[in-house]
């Protein structure tokens, strides 16, 4: 049996680290689905499908990763994905104390799924993406945080 991963987020932009988890995590996992959530109370700052082919070009050589969209619970959308795990990167420890209680609350929904850790590679620990949004919003350049060109 093939250990599945799935690393949910709403990758509005994808970054640098999100490209070093998800990279890192094919150590770990045979197989990383790059699991875009659906908010359906928030809107896009850069459009969804757009989104998805520049994480597909910038992951090409990387055969054992795919990218989805999804909607509704994340612990649900593992199951159907057939995923045991939950993938998910952390810059500090305020990105831990937020993730950890999600994890919680995805375990007591399916009680097969794990949450597995990994802490992003220093340098690109002041990588986020509400920061790139703001910067792109008033016309910076956002190209050394993206592992593509917008």
């Amino acid at each position: 049996m093939k250990n599945i991963a799935i690393f949910p987020g709403s990758f509005d932009p994808f970054t640098k680290g999100h490209q070093d988890i998800v990279v890192r995590g094919l150590a770990v996992f045979d197989e990383i689905i790059i699991a875009i959530g659906i908010n359906t109370t928030k809107e896009r700052y850069f459009n969804l499908e757009k989104m998805i082919t520049k994480i597909e070009q910038s992951l090409v050589n990387y055969k054992n990763v795919s990218v989805v969209s999804y909607e509704g619970l994340t612990a649900e959308f593992a199951k159907k994905c057939g995923a045991k795990f939950i993938l998910r990167g952390l810059r500090n420890t305020t990105d831990f104390e937020y993730e950890n209680a999600i994890a919680y609350g995805n375990k007591s929904i399916n009680q097969d799924l794990e949450t597995i850790f990994l802490i992003t590679s220093p340098p690109l620990t002041s990588i986020s993406s509400s920061i790139i949004r703001e910067i792109h919003k008033f016309g910076g350049n956002v190209d050394e945080f993206l592992p593509y060109k917008l």
